[in-house]
Parts: C-alpha cells; sequence; structure tokens
C-alpha cells in the first residue's frame, strides 16, 4: 500500500495529474501518455489509491460492457506501455499485486492524493488562517475538467462526478473559513464560477450569497437568491432548504451569517408531488353555456378528410404527445368511451325531421404518455367555465405541446359536451395556398352536424350563417388546431352561447383578443423533472434510474420541448444499449444535436422550418442573420446591425418572432433565444449576410463606448473606433450613469462574447477595444471572473503590437490580478504598463499606469517601493498640468503618508487635491479626499477641524458614519485594511485604472 504523509514533492520525479486533463509529468516535461484508454488507466490506478486493479475493472473503465474480443491482452498492452514511460524514475512503477494492478510511486506524486492530503490536513487544523491557507493550496490543484481525456465510459464518468462532489465541498469549506478569518474576496473569487456550474446547490449558493453580503453587493445577494428560489420552484418545486434561507435572512437582517467551518448538510432530494384532489361528479362538473358571441368576418379552410357519421379518427392526426398526468380533469380513455356510446346510441341512419343526428365526436386519436402540465389544463377548464365566451388560444413554439394539450383535454371534458366535438387541422405550416380552405372545414363541420350534402351551400358567406344556425341551442366544443392567424379562425366561430372554442397556433392571435376577448394560454418549456417524466413513458423507469443525471442533462439539452423528448426518446427505445450518457454527449455537440433529434418523418428542425417559412419577409431576413449572433439575447440595436434593417423594422421583425415563438421575450426591448432555435438558425448560416457579424462587432463597441462615456462622465474615450469603421447606427443615449451601469451589466455576456467573436474572425483592432470599455464594470465586479475576457483581449492587442492598448489591457489585467490575490503575474504585467505608455506617447497613462503599479506593490506588501512610485506619479501629474491626473495621483499618495504615519504629508497632498478638485469631478472623488484629510487631521489631534472634515465628506456620499460625531463608515466597498490604497469598488472608485480624464 501507498503511505502518503506529505504533501510536497521535493525530489519526487513523477506528477500524476488528474485534476483536469490526465497527465504526466517526469520534472517539467510532460509524457507522451498516448491514447484516451492509456491515460483511463493511468487515473484509475492513482484513483485505486494504492488498491490492486483488477483485469476486469479496467475493461470496464476502457469499453464498459462492450470490450474487443481480445481484451485482456489489449489491456496487458497498455500495462506494459504505461510502465515503460514511467521508467524515467526509478521509485515509480506498475507493479502486479494480488491478480491485479497497482500503481507504486512515491508519496505526493499526484495531484489527487495532494489535495486530498490538504483537505483532510485542513480539516485537522486549529480554527484561524491555516484551514482557508491549506484549502486555498488545494483548490489551486484544480485545472479543468476533471479527468478530461481519459473518455467517457460509465465507470470514469462516475469516477469524475465523485471528484467533482469533492471539489465542491472542499470549496464550500474553503468559503467557510476564509469568513472565519476575514478574507471575505477570496472565496468570491472562487465561489461565483463555481455557483454558475452549479446552480441548484443550495450550500454553493448560500456560500456565495454570504461573500456577496461580505463585500457589500447585497443587490447582487439578493438576486442571485431570488433567482435562485424561482429556479428551485420551477425545476424541482421545492422551496430553499435552511442553509440558504438563512444566509438570505441575515442578509435581509443587514448582517452577515457567520458561517460555520464544518460539511454543510445536504438538502435531501424532494418529496414526490402529491397529486392533486379528483375533478368533482355529477352536474356540478358540467361546463355552464357560455353568452353569444358577436358574429365576426369569416375567411378560413378545410381539413384533408371529412368526417364520418359514426365517431371516427381523421387522417390528420396529432404531433406528438405532450406531457403530464391529467388534474381536475376526467380521464381521457373513460371519457371518450362513455362519448362514444352515446353516440353508438344514436340511430345510424338519416334522422326524420326535427330529430338530431349522433353528435359528431372529430378528435384524432388520444396523446399517448401525456404528463404534466396539470396548471395549464386547470387554467383552460377554468376559461371554458367562466361567464365571458369561452374562446381560449393555446400557443407557443413549435414542438411544445399544443396539440397535444388541446386533445388531452378535449378527451378528458367530453361529456361536458352532449352535443359533441368538432375538429380541425388548419396546417399552418403548409405553405399558402395548400392548407384547408375555409368552405371546406365548414362543410366538414356541417355534414358532421347532419346537414345533408344537397343542402351545403356553395359560397363561404351562405356556409358561415348556416353553421351558426346549425349550432344554436347546441353545446359542443370545436377544436381548431395548427391556425395561422385570426383571419383563418374567424369565419369558425360559432354564434350561438353554449359552444365552447378551443385553438392552438405557433402565433400569438392577438387580433383574436381583440376583436373575440379570446384568452391566450401560453405553453411553456417542460422543466427538468417533467422531461425526465417523458423520457420515463417511452424507454421505462429502468434505464432513467439508472442514469438519473444524464436523463436530467437529457431534457434540458431538449430545450424543454416534448417533441424533442420523444424524438431523443425514440432514439434510445430503438437502440436499448445505448446508454443516456452517450446520447447526452451526442446532444452536447451542437453540430449533430438537430440530426440526433429527428425521426422517420418528423423532426425539430423541420419544425421550425416551418415556422420560420411562414415569417414575413424582415422577420425571415432577421432570423437568417441570427446564425451570427454572438449571444443568446438582443435587443433591437443588435437587430438592426445584424439585419441591416432600420431600427423601427428591426424592432417589428423581432416582434413578429416572438409572435411566432421563435425568439421569447424577456423584457419590453430584449428577446431570447433558445438553444435549439439557436443551432436551427446557425444551420442556415449559409443564407445569412456575412458582413452582420461586423456590424455587430462595431455596434456593441460603439454602444459600450456610449455607456462608458455616461458610466464615467468625467473620463476620456478610452478609445476611438478604428480608422474607417463607423457605426452601423446611433449607438444607444443613457439617461445618466445608473442607466449606462446597468446597460453594461445586461449585456456583459453579448460583450465578453463579442471580445472572442472579434479575435476569431480576424478583427484584433475590435476585440482590444470592446474588452476595455468594460473597465466601469470590471473594476465594480472585480471578482466575477474577468480574467479570460482580458487576456484574450491582450493577446489581440500583442498581435496588432499596439502599445496603447498593451498599456491599456496590462493595466487593467494587472489590476484585476491584484484584487484577486495573483500578486506575481499582476506586477509582471503592471511593471510594464508604464514603458508601453511611453511607447505611445501617453504621458497622462504613463502617470496612470505607476498609480496601479504602486497598488499592486502595497498590496505585495512592498511599501517603500510602493511610496517610490507614488511620489513620482505625482511629480509627473503635476508637470503635465493635468488636474485630474493630478488630483488621482494626490489622493493616492496622501493614503500611502497616512498609512505609513505620515499624517501631516497626508494632510498636505490632500488639501492639494482638494484645491485642484473641480466641481465636474465626482463627489465621491473630492469625499475620499476630504475622508483622507479628516483621517490625518484626527492622527495630528486637531479633532474639531477633523470632525468637520469628515462632515463634508459624509455630506457629499449621502452617508453618516456610525456614532454621528466619529469619522464615516468605510466607503462601500472599501476594506478596513492597513495597506495605504484600500480597495475601493462600486460608485467609490478613485480612478479609473485604464482610461485617462479630461
Amino acid at each position: 500500500m501507498l503511505v502518503r504523509n506529505d504533501v510536497g514533492r521535493v525530489g519526487h520525479v513523477m506528477d500524476f495529474r488528474l485534476l483536469g486533463p490526465v497527465s504526466a509529468f517526469s520534472g517539467r516535461a510532460e509524457i507522451p501518455l498516448g491514447p484516451p484508454k492509456r491515460r483511463a488507466l493511468l487515473a484509475l490506478l492513482v484513483l485505486a489509491d494504492g488498491a490492486p486493479v483488477g483485469a476486469e475493472r479496467i475493461s470496464e473503465a476502457l469499453w464498459d460492457d462492450r470490450p474487443p474480443t481480445h481484451a485482456r491482452t489489449v489491456v496487458y498492452g497498455h500495462v506494459s506501455a504505461l510502465r515503460g514511460l514511467l521508467r524515467a524514475d526509478r521509485d515509480t512503477d506498475v507493479v502486479t499485486r494480488d491478480s491485479g494492478y497497482v500503481l507504486r510511486a512515491a508519496p505526493g506524486s499526484a495531484d489527487l492524493w495532494r489535495f486530498r492530503e490538504l483537505v483532510r490536513r485542513s480539516a485537522a487544523a486549529p480554527p484561524g488562517q491555516e484551514p482557508a491557507e491549506l484549502l486555498r493550496e488545494a483548490l489551486g490543484l484544480w485545472r479543468g475538467p476533471v479527468l478530461a481525456g481519459a473518455g467517457d465510459t460509465p465507470l470514469i464518468t462516475a469516477a469524475a462526478d465523485r471528484l467533482v462532489e469533492e471539489h465542491l465541498a472542499a470549496l464550500e469549506d474553503f468559503a467557510a473559513a476564509s469568513y472565519a478569518c476575514g478574507r471575505h474576496a477570496q472565496a468570491l473569487a472562487l465561489l461565483w464560477p463555481a455557483a454558475e456550474r452549479h446552480p441548484l446547490r443550495e450550500s454553493l449558493i448560500a456560500a456565495l450569497v454570504r461573500a456577496l453580503h461580505h463585500a457589500d453587493r447585497q443587490a447582487d445577494a439578493v438576486e442571485l437568491y431570488r433567482r435562485t428560489q424561482r429556479r428551485l420552484a420551477r425545476e424541482l418545486g421545492v422551496d430553499p432548504g435552511a442553509a440558504l434561507s438563512e444566509a438570505y435572512v441575515a442578509l435581509l437582517r443587514g448582517r452577515p451569517q457567520q458561517a460555520v467551518q464544518a460539511q454543510r448538510p445536504r438538502r435531501s432530494p424532494p418529496s414526490p408531488q402529491i397529486p392533486p384532489p379528483p375533478p368533482p361528479a355529477g352536474p356540478a362538473a358540467r361546463i355552464p353555456a357560455a353568452p353569444s358571441r358577436t358574429p365576426a368576418r369569416r375567411q378560413s379552410a378545410r381539413p384533408a378528410t371529412r368526417p364520418a357519421a359514426q365517431p371516427a379518427q381523421p387522417a390528420q392526426t396529432a404531433q406528438p404527445a405532450q406531457t403530464a398526468q391529467p388534474a381536475q380533469t376526467a380521464q381521457p380513455a373513460q371519457a371518450a368511451q362513455a362519448a362514444q356510446a352515446a353516440q353508438a346510441a344514436q340511430p345510424a341512419t338519416r334522422p326524420a325531421a326535427g330529430s338530431r343526428p349522433a353528435p359528431p365526436f372529430l378528435l384524432p386519436r388520444a396523446p399517448a404518455g401525456f404528463v404534466s402540465r396539470t396548471d395549464d389544463l386547470a387554467r383552460l377548464t377554468g376559461i371554458a367555465r367562466s361567464d365571458q365566451a369561452p374562446l381560449s388560444v393555446v400557443t407557443g413554439p413549435a414542438g411544445v405541446g399544443k396539440t397535444s394539450l388541446a386533445v388531452h383535454w378535449a378527451y378528458a371534458h367530453a361529456a361536458d359536451f352532449p352535443d359533441g366535438i368538432l375538429y380541425a387541422d388548419l396546417r399552418a405550416g403548409e405553405p399558402d395556398g395548400t392548407g384547408p380552405q375555409t368552405t371546406g372545414v365548414l362543410h366538414d363541420f356541417l355534414q358532421a352536424l347532419g346537414v345533408p350534402e344537397e343542402r351545403l351551400p356553395a359560397e363561404a358567406r351562405a356556409a358561415e350563417n348556416l353553421y351558426r344556425a346549425t349550432l344554436t341551442g347546441r353545446r359542443a366544443l370545436v377544436l381548431l388546431d395548427n391556425a395561422r392567424d385570426s383571419v383563418q379562425v374567424r369565419p369558425l366561430l360559432p354564434g350561438a352561447p353554449g359552444c365552447t372554442v378551443l385553438v392552438t397556433s405557433r402565433n400569438r392571435l392577438e387580433g383574436l383578443v381583440a376583436t373575440d376577448c379570446a384568452r391566450l394560454l401560453p405553453l411553456g418549456r417542460l422543466a427538468p423533472a417533467d422531461g425526465v417524466r417523458v423520457l420515463r413513458t417511452v424507454i421505462g423507469d429502468g434505464r432513467v434510474e439508472a442514469e438519473p443525471a444524464a436523463a436530467e442533462e437529457l431534457s434540458v439539452l431538449c430545450d424543454g420541448l416534448p417533441l424533442a423528448l420523444r424524438l431523443a426518446a425514440a432514439r434510445l427505445a430503438a437502440r436499448p444499449r445505448l446508454a443516456l450518457r452517450t446520447m447526452a454527449d451526442g446532444l452536447v455537440d451542437e453540430h449533430q444535436r438537430l440530426s440526433l433529434l429527428s425521426g422517420e418523418d418528423l423532426g425539430v428542425g423541420a419544425t421550425l422550418r416551418m415556422s420560420v417559412q411562414q415569417l414575413p419577409p424582415d422577420a425571415a431576413l432577421l432570423f437568417r442573420q441570427l446564425a451570427l449572433h454572438v449571444g443568446s439575447e438582443l435587443d433591437a440595436g443588435a437587430a438592426a446591425a445584424l439585419s441591416g434593417l432600420p431600427a423601427p423594422a428591426a424592432r417589428g421583425a423581432l416582434e413578429d418572432l416572438a409572435t411566432a415563438h421563435l425568439l421569447e421575450e424577456r423584457t419590453s426591448d430584449r428577446y431570447l433565444m433558445h438553444d435549439l432555435t439557436r443551432l436551427y438558425a446557425r444551420s442556415c448560416a449559409g443564407l445569412a449576410d456575412a458582413g452582420g457579424l461586423h456590424r455587430l462587432l462595431v455596434h456593441y463597441l460603439a454602444a459600450a463606448r456610449a455607456a462608458t462615456a455616461a458610466a464615467e462622465p468625467g473620463s476620456q474615450p478610452c478609445c476611438t473606433l478604428p480608422a474607417g469603421v463607423l457605426p452601423p447606427g446611433p449607438p444607444p443615449v443613457f439617461a445618466g450613469r445608473a442607466e449606462a451601469m446597468a446597460w453594461l451589466g445586461t449585456e456583459r455576456a453579448n460583450l465578453t462574447a463579442a471580445v472572442a467573436a472579434a479575435a476569431d474572425a480576424g478583427h484584433p483592432e475590435l476585440a482590444w477595444r470592446t474588452a476595455v470599455q468594460l473597465w466601469p464594470l470590471v473594476v465594480r465586479q472585480v471578482h466575477d471572473g474577468w480574467e479570460p475576457t482580458l487576456r484574450r483581449a491582450l493577446d489581440a492587442a500583442t498581435a496588432l503590437d499596439d502599445p496603447d492598448a498593451r498599456s491599456r489591457l496590462g493595466s487593467l489585467l494587472g489590476w484585476v490580478l491584484t484584487e484577486n490575490g495573483q500578486h506575481t503575474e499582476a506586477l509582471e504585467h503592471l511593471s510594464r504598463a508604464p514603458e508601453l505608455a511611453l511607447r505611445a506617447a501617453d504621458p497622462v497613462g504613463h502617470v496612470i499606469a505607476l498609480v496601479n503599479w504602486a497598488g499592486a506593490l502595497e498590496r505585495a506588501d512592498d511599501l517603500p517601493g510602493a511610496g517610490e512610485l507614488r511620489e513620482r506619479a505625482a511629480r509627473m501629474a503635476q508637470d503635465l498640468g493635468h488636474p485630474h491626473t493630478e488630483v488621482l495621483a494626490l489622493y493616492h499618495l496622501a493614503a500611502h503618508c497616512l498609512a505609513t504615519g505620515r499624517p501631516g504629508e497626508a494632510l498636505a497632498h490632500g488639501r492639494r487635491g482638494l484645491e485642484l478638485a473641480s466641481e465636474e469631478q465626482s463627489d465621491e472623488r473630492r469625499a475620499l479626499l476630504l475622508d483622507t484629510c479628516g483621517k490625518a487631521l484626527r492622527a495630528l489631534g486637531r479633532g474639531e477641524e477633523a470632525r468637520r472634515c469628515l462632515s463634508r465628506a459624509a455630506a457629499l456620499t449621502g452617508r453618516r458614519a456610525p456614532g454621528g460625531e466619529g469619522s464615516p463608515a468605510p466607503a462601500r466597498g472599501q476594506q478596513r485594511q492597513s495597506h495605504p490604497t484600500s480597495k475601493v469598488t462600486e460608485a467609490l472608485l478613485p480612478g479609473p485604472p485604464v482610461c485617462r480624464h479630461e
């Protein structure tokens, strides 16, 4: 057995890495392990932790349940090859023991072993800084997706899942240990990306809520809690557990919750949902007659087949069934039997004059395996029983299950309509002119109601009148499926009281709402748990229970669309040996997702194509251009840039796409494109105007420049547009700083994606300019994972060999790294920035780069070096005659003097800064200078002057210090620490790290 009592690796030659891509190093040289199966073998041996691993176990890890004929020979070949690769270290080998293989290696030679040892030592360490330091070192060993490159067999996947759980538990313990020793910021930097990857892990979200609270970001903490609360309710049907609730209560009470450095209890899974009570029986369950509806304009279509006199299924069948257990409704099978029995009791021959024929029952086959949608079914029932004319429009995107819901509800309530159910598929997806015509549908309805063929009017208006007259006094249901628009529906609306109309459409049919008091029922996508229930109805409980995580991932990848879920389930049902994990991994690949979600005669892509074919020209143009969009959300400005349409036309095209449920309207001017719609749009990228991407990137750059100018009105633009480049339209106008910052926050995902897209498309001049415009948001959310975007932008600036761009981005990246505790790399970037600014002939930028460099030295406890840079920056700013820059330099120099025990010098520099600070400069900057002067006066024993100075500072910021007479409370985001430039974020940043001031 391996005995490891030391975490370090001094003197060790071999280094095995599993906490990221599986690899091995001899010293600094990477060992070429070869194919994934050999990497899987090494991973299995390291995971075994000294226990023998048999050939059968290795075979399962390499091939699951489908090993090759000579699996043992292949396994031995991989073992032999691995032994040869490890010969560089005489202490490392793969030895045979107890009919299995064991990795003999030095203690601490695997990152997983070191990680676990550090976690163990942190648990045994006394309270204080040591547990946090040990856990931080342990977490620093993780380099990316765990066990990457070792294949995806169930055994390897399960091992990776267990390691991810260990990582998350260590991260939560690190957060608790950091809170205990007052190091909140370092926890926030690691918690945020983990919470984005695991949004339903309540203990992790609770830790992040506490971290945001400690960082004085209460608004973000409240929004995170509420977003998680909604997601838990929507996807799991549960409320937040104790840990998350306690963190939220502490937030509302205005004091951070004391974290406990211990393993947090995991929330138990939600209990099964209690089914609703059965519907009432007897006459009370009947739907009352509705008042008369005013007749409206007439036009419409004709179904493909005519109904028979007896109950029969029309040739047109419903789309694949949707999902849900019926609640508050009768069972469809019993209702259908009752309706058919009632009809069968009627005479089969044509009735005599004055009598009625058997009631029509034209519904298609009842949807099989329908689950969920309890609330939607109840809403349909409520509309049907309302006093107003019962006209419902079920609307939603293609494949969401509109037909299944309507037909299921009709079967369940068949007994409520003793005079029959009329059904017509209006086939909105058919090209113009090929769908059923109005007169044909009316003729079919009339014949089903007992009108002889020879009495059918030839003209549409006469047929409408006879149709409404025939329904007078009857209680019937008219189900109009797949309607294209309101014009197609109106001629088929009954005029008599007692009839209920149910319409399904991919469009919202707002015209029916305006003229006929229709009630819209938007049908949403299924929650992941309901999507899993759809899979169960097709492939059975056993396969789902064997791979519950993969089943839930399949539900998410199918976008909550029942059609997509049933197509995926059909593929699994036809392939009993196909693992759900393999299917899910296939769907993750966006290049093949649409092809996997297709069946023999239908598919998601084909369904979406029918929706696109019905779009007006501008909306069709915009949809084609969406293939080029860098994100999943957009507004009218981005739509205009993509499409080349004028802004009003682009706004109208967005509304048309939302009406067709190809986009989801999130706010009045913001729209979301779901994954499958986005993938279908990208499959049509060959039809798009390639120039749309460049227009979009320029639009985002111009809009970000406008937002930055509004957020920091005293600053010069960080950059201009590239030479010869003009924005595709006027940039947005912002009312003030708050609105500009809100826009930057909303568009953050698109802006960071635009940086990457510009770099990938060969537009480095757009990439770095867009990134640098984000600085107001970066300095206020410094721990939110900005490094990848800034590194990508810095690479673009380096490729251009633009010293100005490199100076600005190097300063910004260095500042972010400093705030996140990565001092060594931060100093590398910040120390280069001043010289680059001089190369760019930018003396103001040189001063600001010195200020930022000094700040990093202070955070690294090099106070003498920082002081020298502070003084040099102040002298150079004075020589430049640039008041804004001199104020910035003087503030930092004053703070440095105050922190290093020189209050007299601090007071002199602070007062000089106040003399230069004009009224145009922000109140926050003058407040910081006053605050520094007040503290200096207090340190000099001049209490009355200090009180007046600090009161002026508090008045400028609208804040009051605790105790009234004392010094003002630290500015929001300002830490109480001994460093001379305490971190100031949010609205009180003393000076931007990349942009210059007028």
